[in-house]
């Protein structure tokens, strides 16, 4: 352990540090104030006390502004934050300024109380405790109203905001190579590469249908980002997806009707995508992308977007000076 807790002797940082363990959800707790002004903070200290009746508590540092409000009022909204709400999370822990601006809030009927859209879960809730907690204050309410999304929760965890996953108890187990360092279903190149054939299966139908092999079909989809560009420039960016020049894959689709000349400039000759050209690989990327919207939503929830996140972070760390395709 880094660091142990002696009675009257610790440091509050490690502290903290060690509490940060501990992954909590992220909430925004919301109430008006006596002339009816909104008031809105950010907390992760939301738990649950009693289903029956139902009831939640959470703490505020007895040095937050808002401490005079929430010792006031009787009613108050705790909003859990979904996965794709972190800016609003961020609004709202922060001090002196108008956290409500550019939001479409509602009042809950019974109450006044300003309510967010789009959360994960929402709970209207009435005082029923406030309780001395050190340098914080513990309010306990009772649940009067909720509701509840399918939307993944926001999570925070070791000072960091984070996605949750559903462990999925469906997934087959891996297997063990028959010969020891031999390819088993769990090797990282398999899961990439079965994942990829995986992904492309119905775009390489589409591709095929209009006469294109997958790699004309990626110099295609590389010149829809940039025009204008040289057959060197193109191998720079596409190295590390083929294998072979792309000036013969040019040449090629030139004499198709796919790419054009957008001129020289007293160099090598610089290609574009042809008019016609365009408007097919619209379409084969309309396609693409629709068919990466329906598998991403066979993962259910917010995983797909995990799957990305996580894939540009290994891309990232993991890159050994490869270019970006087209730079800023």
């Amino acid at each position: 352990m880094d660091a142990v807790l002696r009675s009257g002797n610790h440091d509050p940082k490690a502290f903290r540090a060690a509490l940060g363990s501990f992954a909590t959800g992220v909430t925004v707790i919301t109430a008006r104030s006596g002339d009816g002004t909104p008031v809105g903070l950010t907390a992760n200290s939301f738990n649950s006390v009693s289903l029956d009746p139902p009831m939640v508590l959470w703490s505020l540092a007895k040095s937050s502004r808002s401490l005079p409000v929430f010792m006031d009022t009787e009613h108050w909204a705790v909003h859990v934050l979904a996965a794709e709400q972190q800016a609003l999370s961020d609004v709202f822990a922060r001090a002196g300024e108008d956290k409500f601006a550019g939001l479409h809030v509602v009042s809950a009927e019974s109450s006044g109380v300003p309510l967010l859209q789009s959360c994960a879960a929402r709970f209207e809730c009435r005082t029923s405790f406030r309780y001395e907690g050190g340098d914080h204050v513990i309010i306990v309410g009772e649940v009067i109203a909720f509701e509840r999304s399918a939307r993944s929760p926001l999570v925070f965890h070791a000072g960091r905001y984070a996605r949750a996953t559903e462990h999925d108890r469906s997934l087959p187990q891996t297997r063990s190579a028959r010969v020891a360092g031999g390819l088993n279903d769990d090797m990282l190149g398999y899961l990439l590469g079965r994942a990829h054939y995986q992904s492309h299966a119905g775009l390489r139908e589409l591709v095929r249908a209009e006469g294109l092999s997958e790699a004309e079909w990626i110099v295609i989809a590389a010149l829809t980002v940039q025009d204008g560009v040289t057959a060197a420039s193109l191998d720079a960016a596409l190295s590390y997806v083929l294998d072979a020049s792309c000036e013969p894959l040019l040449y090629t689709l030139l004499a198709q009707g796919w790419v054009a000349i957008a001129g020289s400039a007293g160099g090598p000759p610089l290609y574009r995508l042809s008019d016609s050209g365009r408007t097919r690989s619209v379409l084969l990327l309309a396609a693409a992308k629709s068919r990466e919207s329906d598998l991403l939503a066979r993962m259910g929830g917010d995983d797909g977007l995990l799957l990305k996140a996580l894939l540009r972070k290994f891309i990232t760390s993991t890159n050994p000076g490869l270019a970006d395709l087209w730079p800023a």
